[in-house]
């Protein structure tokens, strides 16, 4: 078998088909559609479709807020931590003593700098953490009603 390529030194032995030229008038209306707009960039729009911005999260990010009681529920995955934070953080916020207890048996620890009680989230452990965490916020948000005499919350999801 003969390769079918060719080189300029032979003649080519297939024979051309005549193609029609289209008419004038659908050339120029192809010829003056207009090109895709470009950004600042010199980019279409096709060019930007497969490019995605990354948003990062807030960290640490809010999962619950009892602004009756002051008590707020964290999770920062940058410390790969929970914590739980009563007020501001002030003095003047601080639980009670039976609080804080709840949260040392459950194995929270005072961060001063920060001002939270915060539990290390380990990876083999992290789906079970978050579950006793959320546990433990509504065991502390009830705790802080029944002290403050405050009507209890209703039934929590988790």
């Amino acid at each position: 078998m003969s390769p079918r390529k060719r080189t300029p030194d032979k003649e080519s032995t297939e024979t051309s088909t005549a193609t029609a030229e289209p008419p004038a008038s659908e050339a120029t209306a192809v010829a003056d559609a207009p090109a895709p707009e470009a950004d600042e960039n010199g980019q279409s729009f096709a060019d930007r479709v497969e490019q995605k911005k990354y948003v990062p999260a807030p960290d640490p990010f809010g999962l619950a807020v009892d602004k009756v009681a002051g008590v707020r529920l964290f999770e920062s995955k940058q410390d790969r931590q929970m914590a739980i934070k009563f007020g501001e953080g002030r003095y003047e916020d601080k639980p009670s003593q039976a609080v804080i207890d709840t949260m040392k048996r459950a194995g929270y620890r005072w961060n001063p700098s920060d001002r939270i009680w915060a539990h290390p989230v380990e990876p083999e452990s992290a789906m079970t953490t978050r579950i006793e965490a959320k546990r433990l916020y509504g065991d502390v948000c009830r705790m802080i009603r029944l002290e403050k005499s405050i009507e209890p919350q209703p039934d929590l999801p988790f």
